[in-house]
Order: structure tokens, then C-alpha cells, then sequence
């Protein structure tokens, strides 16, 4: 079996927002390994603070395992993970790399992933990114590496494209493959 089908098939799910969830966690477990590389080739060595976003990657690729489980729980966690990768982020690189706008993505997901009947999860994984936005903007101190006014120029446009299609592609599958 190759790698694709069996992502393919760790990501299916009959709950078609769960199968959203277990997709996009799959993408970005699949994109992470690149996003260092990403950054080197625009500041260069200092793009070893980006290696703290894999601290995030076994959680990622938990969700459809957890959805297996309970498909609630699963789409939770991408959101609560999604949120908390962002936030150290932000802390490893810095607000001014605009890796916040990821907060974007992660409020999409938080309105996307939930029926009407699961108010409470949408209300928080709608919050939890907004919460992390404005309470901690002020609070995680200086990042581990401070870039050029260049290279941030550089960080804020890799993150605006990067948040960008993922925004697109969650809405796009979002509208093509949930009914319910």
C-alpha cells in the first residue's frame, strides 16, 4: 500500500466533519516537515526556531485516531492543537512574523467542524483562538530569534500565503464534501 492511500485511509471518516478534521490535520502534518525549509530560504539559519512548530505534529496526527473514537473529541483536538501550535509559534518567531494570522484559520475551523447541536465545542474552539490572541499577545516575551525588518517583511508574506490556502482549502472541502 503507498503512503497516499494510506493517509488516505487514516483520514477517512463516515462523519463528514470529522473527515474534514482528519484531513486538514493530515495536511499539515504532511506541510510541517517543510516549513523550516520554508523559513531558511528566507532568513537562513535562524529558521531553527521554526523547529518547535514539531512539537505540535503528534497531536496533528493524533486527530483521526481520537475520531475514531468519538468524532467530537477528534475535532476538538484539531482545533484546541491548531490553536496551541499558534501560540508557540508566536512565541518561538514572534507576532511580527505575522504567524498570528494562523489564529484565522484556526476561528474558521472552530465554525466549520461543529453542527448546530454542538454550540458548546464551536463556542469554544471558536473562542480559544481569540482568547489566545488577545490574552497573550502581550505576554510571551521576546521570541527566541529577532529578525531583520527584511526578514519579517519575508515571515508575514510566507504566513499571509500559507493561512490563505488554508483558509481556501478548508472552506472549498468544507463546501463540497459536508451535507450536514
Amino acid at each position: 500500500m503507498n503512503i497516499l492511500r494510506w493517509f488516505q485511509r487514516y483520514a477517512a471518516h463516515p462523519d463528514p466533519r470529522a473527515a474534514l478534521a482528519n484531513l486538514v490535520a493530515l495536511l499539515i502534518v504532511s506541510n510541517q516537515p517543510f516549513y523550516p525549509l520554508y523559513v531558511y530560504w528566507l532568513v537562513g539559519a535562524p529558521a531553527w526556531v521554526t523547529f518547535v512548530s514539531f512539537l505540535s505534529t503528534p497531536f496533528f496526527f493524533a486527530v483521526p485516531a481520537v475520531a475514531r473514537r468519538n468524532s467530537l473529541a477528534g475535532r476538538v483536538l484539531l482545533c484546541v492543537t491548531g490553536t496551541l501550535n499558534t501560540v508557540l509559534c508566536v512565541w518561538a518567531i514572534g507576532e511580527a512574523s505575522g504567524v498570528a494570522m494562523f489564529y484565522f484559520a484556526c476561528i474558521l475551523i472552530g465554525v466549520l467542524l461543529f453542527r448546530a447541536p454542538e454550540r458548546i465545542a464551536m463556542l469554544v474552539c471558536t473562542a480559544l483562538p481569540m482568547a489566545a490572541y488577545l490574552l497573550l499577545r502581550q505576554r510571551l516575551g521576546a521570541p527566541l530569534h529577532v529578525f531583520t525588518p527584511a526578514e519579517y517583511a519575508s515571515l508575514v508574506t510566507l504566513h499571509a500565503v500559507s493561512v490563505g490556502s488554508l483558509i481556501a482549502f478548508v472552506g472549498y472541502k468544507f463546501s463540497v464534501e459536508t451535507k450536514s
